[in-house]
């Protein structure tokens, strides 16, 4: 049984490049480029923003309405009142991940974080998640944590490594991994059953929540598990980035057990 990463595309070792004014962000997303962020100033308006929009609600691509002080502070080149930030990676699509690692052989191991927006978690748990061979990291398109120098700095360049899925809706994307032979455990204080007490030696994907909010209930009710992590001392939670560290190699343990 093998359960090592695939990686689809080339790897991409850039940082994050800022791109500065409305045609330039417009032949940016034109060219295929992944918009890690967009600001926009506040009260901007001319036809040429009119087509700026027209393109975003076509690509479905948020942004940010801004002071224009916000934008004078990311740069002093002239922005025209709208600034892009360009991802350092690319992104991948989970229904062509999933497939992928059926094909060789592999037995899927994924992470859907929901609303993780702190850049260091986000960079840690990838670390751990390409160590132990997981084939993905999928995230919402909104509310999560931007990948930008300071999460690859933490990664230790795994996100250069593992896949990482922007998806549009986490509890689609959940019930098409359930379609695809994929249970789905959610990490939550919401139940009394121990990580220990179920089996990942099959295709897994787990859910890890923000520790302020936790999992969303949508995510927590379409769940095929829900597991936590035993704790005996008085802090109510682990940091969210140990609690993948601690399920992710549970999971390596009893996928070792079943090898041997």
């Amino acid at each position: 049984m093998q359960y090592r990463q695939w990686r689809g595309g080339s790897e991409k070792r850039e940082t994050n490049q800022h791109v500065y004014g409305i045609r330039a962000v417009m032949e940016a997303i034109d060219g295929g480029k992944e918009i890690e962020s967009l600001f926009i100033q506040r009260g901007l308006s001319g036809p040429l923003f009119q087509e700026l929009k027209q393109l975003l609600r076509q690509y479905d691509i948020g942004y940010q309405q801004v002071p224009v002080e916000k934008l004078n502070r990311m740069t002093r080149k002239v922005h025209q009142g709208v600034i892009a930030v360009i991802s350092p990676i690319t992104y991948q699509r989970v229904e062509d991940v999933v497939p992928l690692i059926y094909e060789r052989g592999e037995v899927p191991l994924l992470l859907i974080l929901d609303g993780i927006t702190d850049v260091r978690n986000f960079g840690a748990i990838a670390r751990t998640a390409e160590c132990v061979g997981a084939h993905a990291v999928i995230v919402p398109r909104k509310g999560s944590a931007e990948i930008n120098p300071d999460a690859i700095k933490t990664s230790a360049g795994a996100l250069f490594k593992i896949n990482v899925c922007r998806e549009d809706n986490l509890s689609r994307t959940a019930r098409f991994l359930q379609e695809s032979g994929i249970q789905v455990v959610a990490c939550t204080e919401k139940t009394e059953n121990s990580i220990y007490e179920l089996d990942y030696s099959g295709p897994t994907a787990f859910i890890l929540g923000s520790e302020e909010r936790g999992i969303a209930d949508d995510l927590i009710r379409v769940s095929d598990q829900l597991a936590r992590i035993p704790m005996t001392g008085t802090i109510a939670s682990l940091n969210v980035s140990v609690s993948g560290g601690i399920v992710l190699y549970e999971t390596l343990r009893q996928r070792m057990a079943t090898v041997k």
